[in-house]
């Protein structure tokens, strides 16, 4: 098996592969074209059919299911995600993230579908002959129509942003606060929402987050049971 970023087929409760948190790669001299491998291949029912080295779905391991197909107009209740993928150049995928549905624009761009209420990490990173020059981490919760919601990169009509970082060293951090939920048994997908909040404040003081641990998660699935 052929394995990107990640470097482990091992898959987390999300459907996301453990990250050991190295920089994607980019050509290493100018004007000229280095070869590259696909990007970290977080979410496999997410890249499954597209944006993805085929090679990847090898040893008698079949691609899983496509969502259902969706369309832009197929109502307000859904949030689209713009995904692209320009080996070495452009490269977007979802830390985590379980879409409704999606939809084939070309070979390198796809769009998924998530309903309110929903909450997914969307990685962006894009690079130049000279190295990297943008790298973000975005925890979007899905909103519905009569919610106010911020506008997000590639995200329509934008969300409630949980948690925003700019530059690989912190993504890389939080990818391994996701590896400790997800190794805690939790599904990243449904943490509190006051927790990715908690540490993007954290981090934007340079102070360290606290850690998610079931007791909490416990206490926010029952608050959640009583919420209307």
């Amino acid at each position: 098996m052929q394995h990107g970023l990640s470097g482990t087929a091992r898959l987390g409760r999300s459907g996301t592969e453990s990250s050991d948190y190295r920089e994607p790669k980019w050509p290493s001299k100018p004007q000229k074209t280095a070869p590259n491998f696909a990007l970290n291949l977080a979410n496999k029912e997410s890249f499954g059919f597209l944006l993805t080295d085929s090679a990847l779905w090898t040893d008698g391991e079949a691609p899983p299911r496509r969502p259902a197909e969706t369309r832009m107009s197929d109502g307000p209740e859904l949030t689209h995600v713009t995904l692209f993928w320009r080996k070495g150049k452009r490269e977007d995928w979802l830390k985590f993230g379980k879409p409704v549905a999606d939809r084939i624009v070309s070979r390198s761009e796809r769009i998924e579908s998530y309903a309110a209420g929903q909450v997914f990490g969307l990685v962006r990173w894009a690079s130049n002959d000279y190295g990297t020059i943008r790298s973000t981490l975005d925890i979007v919760r899905a909103v519905d129509g009569h919610e106010p919601c911020t506008p997000v990169p590639q995200v329509d009509p934008g969300g409630d942003v949980l948690l925003s970082i700019h530059g690989w060293p912190k993504v890389a951090q939080v990818f391994r606060l996701i590896d400790a939920i997800e190794a805690a048994g939790i599904d990243p997908c449904d943490v509190a929402p006051d927790h990715w909040r908690h540490i993007h404040n954290r981090m934007a003081g340079r102070e360290l987050p606290r850690d998610y641990s079931p007791a909490r998660h416990r206490a926010w699935l029952q608050r959640k049971a009583l919420l209307p």
